[in-house]
């Protein structure tokens, strides 16, 4: 499913103008965006947790030339499905 279908799926669900769900997805994703952007966590009990966690600076070997080289520290985003999501 994507962005779309979603939209026309939550339209349908809750019985509003696909424009208004349209609205309300963006907003929701906008400020779910920003909450991690500033290092906060976003938790929608029994769907999903979205979170920041640090990745330590590290040593790879290039598996072309076999050299080894320095990857910094970054910050990822991590997704974690909830209970609603189990198959």
């Amino acid at each position: 499913m994507n962005k779309s279908e979603l939209i026309k799926a939550a339209a349908a669900k809750a019985e509003v103008p696909a424009t208004v769900a349209a609205k309300v997805i963006d907003a929701a994703l906008e400020a779910a965006v920003e909450a991690v952007k500033k290092g906060e966590g976003v938790q929608l009990v029994g769907y999903a947790n979205v979170s920041v966690a640090k990745k330590a600076a590290r040593q790879a070997k290039n598996p072309r030339t076999g050299a080894i080289i320095n990857v910094p520290a970054k910050k990822v985003v991590k997704i974690k499905a909830g209970a609603k999501f189990a198959l």
